[in-house]
């Protein structure tokens, strides 16, 4: 069952790495040149304001990037680092940068797994997590940060990490979600650092949230944000919906799920796509719905516990 094609997806994104564009008065992006499975072009850092200015998403630690940023903010200064999450390629840049500006760092908080270590699960992946990120200032949901003819209001949205936050300047109606939301590809929600039931929340708060306008940190804005969001929201739905369909037909592992439900899908995607699948699990184990031996891991098999009605 081939579910992408449900996504109005965009993937023209022609902005260059390096490259300062500006596709709303009082916000520039610049691209970094990371491409990849998980990052499409690359990761995208925005800037907010004018001349006392805030960077969103800092990025990797990629000292083109670093520096190309750091050109586009030339003249000006750099009062607010905001992080929306602590993946590698959102935020190991905010070292060199706060050194170089004297910024403040706003995030939620540092990295964290959503729920503990089960038995025999493997070692978290330090390659993907930057375990060593510490914000100046940890934000809750709802706090207001104010600069020079700007203000982002927190919003909380845990999923694809726990510490997951979204940044809204309410008064233009955009936000800045992070990878919650991208307008080219559906988001990875990989246990035990994301959370399917907490994704799902936050999908939900952003659908019924105001801000029309959303700056994903990866590929082109999306102009009808909550109607997107809502895109996911039933695309989700159906993702389980299909996983339910392959254990009705009797008790499956994870790689006999993800064959079943991701017709198509790139190879060097299948093991994110596994744990996507682990994450509905977990959902749908927590839900009583599914059932498995001992607490739910990637290497499991799963049964159906409630009969599809």
């Amino acid at each position: 069952m081939a579910l992408d094609n449900d996504i109005p997806f965009n993937r023209n994104f022609p902005l260059k790495s390096g490259v300062v564009d500006r596709p709303v008065p009082g916000v520039r992006r610049v691209l970094c040149d990371n491409p990849g499975p998980f990052t499409f072009t690359g990761t995208v850092s925005y800037i907010v304001g004018e001349g006392r200015v805030a960077i969103v998403d800092p990025g990797p630690d990629d000292d083109a990037h670093i520096a190309a940023l750091l050109d586009a903010v030339r003249g000006e200064t750099v009062t607010h680092i905001f992080v929306t999450h602590t993946h590698r390629d959102h935020s190991p840049a905010v070292p060199k940068i706060r050194q170089a500006t004297g910024a403040t760092v706003y995030a939620e908080g540092p990295h964290r797994a959503a729920r503990p270590m089960h038995e025999g699960e493997p070692p978290r992946n330090k390659e993907s997590n930057d375990l060593d990120f510490r914000p100046d200032v940890a934000l809750t949901d709802g706090e207001v940060v104010s600069g020079e003819g700007w203000s982002l209001q927190a919003v909380s949205t845990p999923g694809h990490t726990a510490n997951h936050m979204a940044f809204a300047w309410r008064e233009r109606s955009l936000i800045f979600v992070g990878d919650h939301v991208m307008g080219w590809s559906t988001t990875i929600v990989v246990p035990p650092d994301g959370a399917m039931i907490h994704f799902m929340a936050s999908l939900e708060k952003l659908a019924a949230r105001p801000e029309r306008l959303y700056f994903p940190g990866h590929g082109p804005e999306i102009e009808d944000g909550p109607r997107f969001a809502d895109f996911m929201i039933r695309h989700r739905r159906a993702r389980e919906a299909s996983i339910l369909h392959r254990l009705a037909k009797g008790d499956a592992d994870i790689p006999s799920i993800v064959r079943a439900s991701y017709i198509g899908i790139d190879p060097r995607l299948v093991s994110a796509a596994g744990y996507s699948v682990l994450a509905h699990l977990e959902d749908l184990a927590e839900r009583g719905i599914v059932v498995t031996d001992g607490a739910p891991t990637i290497a499991k098999t799963y049964r159906l516990l409630v009969p599809l009605g």
